[in-house]
């Protein structure tokens, strides 16, 4: 059997360093779907916070296409299905926060300091 392609506005999976360049640039919204703990560490000062549990379409902000990224992946690509499934054009994070970080992409932590990805 084929594998089950991905819903139509699934954008392709991008990598740590198109991520920033997309959100930087004003070109999409990047939204952390972790725990508040794992926000609370280090997250990425660009970032918007809306755990899993508490997403939908409508709570993400504006209308630019949407960078979900979680710690590894696997939750933000849930969120990418779930929110490309109501019609929002998502891409979601290879590796997660964790290559957020190794990229040297900033984490900061709620305080502002440096943060850290666990």
């Amino acid at each position: 059997m084929p594998e089950a392609s991905p819903p139509l506005d699934r954008l392709p999976d991008i990598d740590a360093a198109t991520a920033a360049a997309l959100v930087g640039a004003g070109k999409a919204v990047l939204v952390d779907v972790r725990e508040p703990g794992e926000w609370v560490a280090g997250h990425a000062p660009e970032a918007v916070h809306i755990p899993l549990g508490e997403l939908r379409a409508d709570s993400v902000p504006g209308d630019l296409p949407v960078v979900a990224i979680c710690r590894s992946g696997n939750r933000s690509g849930k969120a990418a299905d779930a929110l490309a499934a109501a019609g929002r054009p998502v891409h979601n994070v290879t590796g997660g926060m964790k290559a957020w970080a190794a990229a040297g992409q900033s984490v900061i932590s709620d305080s502002g300091d440096p943060g850290t990805v666990a």
